[in-house]
């Protein structure tokens, strides 16, 4: 089975170093089912493609089930396995560029951090639904997509189509973010794996679904398809998946009383913690009386909606690092519909958190909701001083989650997001406040966001962060 990615990046050889494969090198690298190989067909400045070739062994595969689970058929070693894409390609695409989908390229960080023009083929790809699902799965994460069905037997038009489609995806994508997507909806659209799945699954699930899954319109379908059978890990899934949206759907239905969280909310139903996480910025926001606010990290918008709706905030900026999320961000707004007078008070655009930018700066606020446990903590350093050396708002709002209260979520394994790079209990966060506002000269004010336990208190935190007026002797 064969999977080509291409870009007219210029220069296009730039795809070697975000991949961690060098465009003059033939590398192989030996799977449980087989053999992966990476090559490049053709590396120049103007075009440059990787190819992942995968051979699997029938054999080898059938060897793997164990004596606990005996299957005397043919199926084992006649099947189409090592012709058409499946999880057995998505586990070796996690495998071969593992550092790549993590989104980790020292040589060339900025571009690892930002949309590049892409083209990803399948030649052969099961896409059980036909090719309309490859449309309803790619598309909303800004692909174009081309799913040609491929004729049962071309010899015989009369029998019909197969199952199988080429799919060829292009657009402007993070390189990371497309790779994870791949590594989720592969197994997807054939709707089978090759390997047992366990408890572990939904912290796959998550880890390479990030906010994506969480924004996309067909989550359920997604998580059902990708889990299986397995309907106990599905609704888990989907309740974690409420920690990064308000409406996760638990039947196909936008739920927007947060049905799905219950599931992972120790008590009864009570308003959706990302919403309460919502209320409680924008109380802190017109307290401070803010008129301008910058949205660091915005995702999807759901924040930038609300400040829109606050009259008494005049100018509103949200920025992220996904191109996705902002084109996301814009459809939720509505920004194509938007009049001359709301479009002047909204900015959206492109950036990351870690490196300075002059755009970040002159708003009365600037909130980080959410965003501080998904940065590695040695870059944590570059964003304190980007936001609050540099930019230096008038104040600025953080939430993250509580690490004590983890506790208190039924099936919750680890981390609340496989995605975080770390988590703080109450004692570590105002640790970290006290420093980084004795070092940038702001004063530190906290606040606990949800139904606070007694012992494990609130499942948020929240810091508000005020800059301190200085003054100059004569």
């Amino acid at each position: 089975m064969l999977l080509t990615i291409s870009t007219t990046h210029r220069p296009a050889t730039d795809l070697g170093y975000l991949l961690h494969k060098h465009p003059d090198r033939v590398q192989e690298f030996a799977q449980s089912f087989g053999t992966a190989t990476v090559l490049y067909p053709e590396a120049g400045e103007e075009r440059c493609t990787a190819a992942l070739l995968l051979e699997v062994d029938p054999v080898r595969l059938a060897r793997r089930l164990g004596r606990s689970t005996p299957d005397f058929s043919l199926a084992q070693y006649v099947n189409d396995r090592s012709y058409a894409a499946s999880s057995l390609l998505g586990v070796a695409l996690a495998d071969v560029f593992s550092t790549a989908r993590s989104g980790i390229c020292k040589a060339r960080p900025e571009l690892a951090d930002r949309a590049i023009p892409l083209e990803i083929e399948i030649p052969v790809l099961p896409c059980r639904g036909g090719a309309e699902i490859a449309h309803r799965l790619f598309e909303p994460l800004g692909w174009r997509v081309g799913a040609t069905a491929i004729a049962l037997d071309e010899r015989f038009p009369e029998w019909g189509d197969s199952r199988y489609v080429r799919l060829v995806l292009t657009g402007d994508v993070r390189l990371a973010d497309a790779l994870s997507q791949l590594h989720v909806l592969l197994p997807v659209l054939d709707e089978s794996k090759h390997y047992w799945q366990g408890p572990d699954e939904v912290d796959k699930l998550l880890r390479s679904g990030g906010d994506w899954l969480a924004a996309h319109p067909d989550r359920t379908l997604i998580t059902r398809r990708y889990l299986g059978r397995r309907g106990g890990l599905t609704r888990v899934a989907l309740a974690r998946l409420a920690e990064l949206d308000e409406q996760v759907t638990t039947d196909g239905v936008a739920d927007a009383d947060g049905a799905a969280e219950d599931v992972l909310q120790p008590a009864e139903r009570r308003l959706p913690l990302n919403a309460q996480r919502h209320d409680a910025v924008l109380q802190v926001l017109a307290e401070l009386g803010a008129r301008s606010v910058i949205d660091l990290g915005c995702g999807p918008g759901q924040l930038l909606d609300r400040l829109l709706k606050v009259a008494g905030i005049e100018r509103v900026a949200g920025c992220d690092v996904s191109a996705r999320s902002l084109q996301q961000a814009a459809r939720r707004l509505h920004v194509d519909r938007m009049t001359e007078r709301q479009a002047g008070r909204l900015e959206l655009f492109q950036g990351a958190l870690t490196y300075e930018d002059p755009r970040f700066a002159g708003y009365d606020a600037a909130v980080l909701m959410e965003v501080v446990e998904h940065v590695d903590p040695p870059r944590l350093a570059a964003l304190e001083q980007v936001v609050l050396g540099a930019a230096r708002p008038g104040a600025v709002v953080v939430t993250t989650p509580n690490r004590e209260y983890n506790v208190l979520y039924e099936g919750l394994v680890g981390m609340r997001h496989p995605d975080h790079r770390f988590e703080w209990d109450r004692a570590e966060f105002a640790a970290w406040c006290e420093r980084v506002g004795s070092t940038y000269g702001y004063a530190v004010e906290l606040w606990g966001v949800g139904e606070a336990d007694s012992t494990h208190g609130s499942p948020t935190q929240l810091a508000i962060l005020t800059r301190k007026e200085t003054t100059t002797d004569d």
